[in-house]
């Protein structure tokens, strides 16, 4: 069954613009009790801080993997990979990142350190 709307009503959906009205963001997003809206304000800040974690923990990660590529010596690769170490166990004990996850992270780095220390 086909429904004609009339030709002023596809004029009008022609100039209006739907995708900006309907369209829904994460800020958009209005509590409806005093729980609630805190709720908002404390996933708001835990994810500010989560975000600062692992951005430094890429950083760190990244330079023990071009320490170890560069074939630094083996003090400052072993005192970066300390510092990541030391790091990925704090965030996985802060559930900031899975526990397996910092632990697969740790052997796949100490592992490319013996080959590295076994070829040099």
């Amino acid at each position: 069954m086909v429904v004609s709307l009339g030709r002023r009503a596809i004029e009008g959906l022609d100039n209006t613009d739907t995708t900006e009205q309907t369209r829904i963001t994460k800020t958009s997003i209005m509590p409806n009790t005093k729980s609630a809206e805190k709720r908002l304000r404390q996933n708001k800040k835990r994810r500010l801080h989560n975000k600062t974690i692992k951005s430094s923990l890429k950083t760190n990660l990244r330079k023990v993997r071009e320490a170890i590529a560069s074939e630094q010596d083996a003090d400052s690769v072993d005192t970066a990979f300390r510092n990541v170490v030391k790091s990925l166990d704090r965030a996985a004990a802060k559930r900031v990142i899975h526990p397996n996850a910092a632990a697969r992270l740790k052997s796949r780095l100490s592992s490319k350190m013996k080959a590295a220390k076994a070829s040099a």
